[in-house]
């Protein structure tokens, strides 16, 4: 099936305030199940090349500093409808916009700090996963 998993990444930020626990307790209370799960450090190397569709924006270097300034969770998830559900979840990218109840208010402190990213198309999602995770290391 097309839409049955998605990828995200808890931010250097949840996981440097302590939110993995609970932003992990989310997901599994919303019925995803993880199917690839790793912590990594990204290089400054490593996130422009990841962030390579926004080179040239305004906010990408801002970005790939961000997200190699500490450890971050990297997964995979399935679930039915995978992709929009966990848009869901997560809630908008600015927190302030965000539905209550989701990841995004309950624990980002701004649209760049915004505790985690999550696939937004299928497309994405497959080179998201690729870029992390090998087929050995899915499940």
């Amino acid at each position: 099936m097309q839409n049955d998993f998605t990828f995200s990444i808890i931010k250097p930020n949840a996981v440097r305030t302590g939110k993995t626990g609970p932003i992990l307790a989310m997901i599994n209370e919303a019925g995803f199940e993880i199917s690839a799960l790793k912590m990594i450090h990204m290089t400054l190397a490593q996130a422009e090349s990841f962030y390579e569709v926004h080179h040239g924006r305004p906010f990408f270097e801002g970005l790939v500093e961000f997200m190699s300034s500490g450890p971050v969770f990297v997964m995979i998830l399935k679930h039915e409808n995978a992709i929009e559900e966990f848009r869901k979840l997560i809630g908008a990218t600015d927190p302030a916009k965000a539905e209550p109840g989701t990841i995004r208010k309950k624990f980002a402190v701004s649209v760049q700090m915004n505790a985690v990213h999550g696939s937004d198309s299928y497309e994405n999602a497959c080179k998201e996963a690729d870029f992390f995770f090998s087929g050995i290391e899915r499940f």
